[in-house]
């Protein structure tokens, strides 16, 4: 029996904080798929499929509206459109990887599993890319099942006063923070969550507002930094 590859532990050791914020998070996503009317088994087959948080809640909402399968289809990939950022971003580390092997890093690939990845890469040459992001990706997976497993099984009795609702913000926010290392990468972050917010208010739909506040954000950080903004 081999060795589990240390690069391995390490990405899961690195994961380990974003577990506890995950995990609320992933209750919040089970419940709300019971509430709306999909059975146990519907909410965990949706979660193992998709998995994707913000766009698993923003198609539960709209499945439960009745909305038309087009539009809930529609939101979906308009939410998880980052995810091309992200998978250009982080592909040239991935090149020399089988097909097989960036078939399943797709299939694991999170805001979360991508910023922990790139950070390492980028600091660590020697690191082994793909069990330190196995490390990372699957931990996140299993907990974000396990957690919404618990969520559709345990439906509505879980006490609202919990604020559950806290849970997502704070774990990409435990994200965010450290990676304001500089005036170009803390004027991106600040002006996508302002124009997130105000795409928000301003009602514009499928929700839109993680796209066009990735897109404007990486513009203002790229003009920063051709400025002289950075540290």
């Amino acid at each position: 029996m081999g060795t589990v590859p240390p690069d391995l532990l390490d990405g899961v050791r690195d994961a380990a904080p974003l577990h506890l914020g995950l995990v609320p998070f992933g209750l919040v996503a089970g419940v709300a798929a019971v509430e709306q009317g999909l059975s146990v088994l519907h909410a965990i087959g949706f979660s193992s499929i998709v998995f994707a948080g913000a766009s698993q809640l923003a198609m539960i909402e709209l499945l439960g509206a009745d909305a038309p399968l087009a539009i809930v289809i529609g939101t979906a990939v308009m939410v998880n459109l980052r995810m091309m950022m992200y998978s250009a971003s982080i592909a040239p580390y991935f090149r020399k990887f089988a097909t097989r092997s960036k078939t399943l890093a797709s299939y694991l690939l999170t805001d979360q599993a991508y910023a922990l990845s790139i950070a390492r890469y980028d600091h660590d040459t020697g690191t082994d890319r793909l069990a330190y992001y196995i490390g990372v990706a699957a931990s996140l997976w299993v907990v974000w099942q396990s957690s919404t497993i618990a969520g559709a099984f345990l439906g509505e009795s879980l006490p609202p006063e919990w604020g559950f609702e806290f849970a997502a913000p704070l774990v990409f926010l435990a994200l965010l923070v450290p990676t304001l290392k500089d005036r170009a990468s803390t004027a991106s972050g600040l002006t996508g969550g302002v124009v997130a917010v105000a795409v928000v208010v301003a009602g514009v739909p499928f929700h839109a507002d993680i796209m066009i506040a990735a897109v404007v954000g990486v513009a203002v950080g790229l003009f920063v930094d051709s400025r002289g903004g950075a540290a």
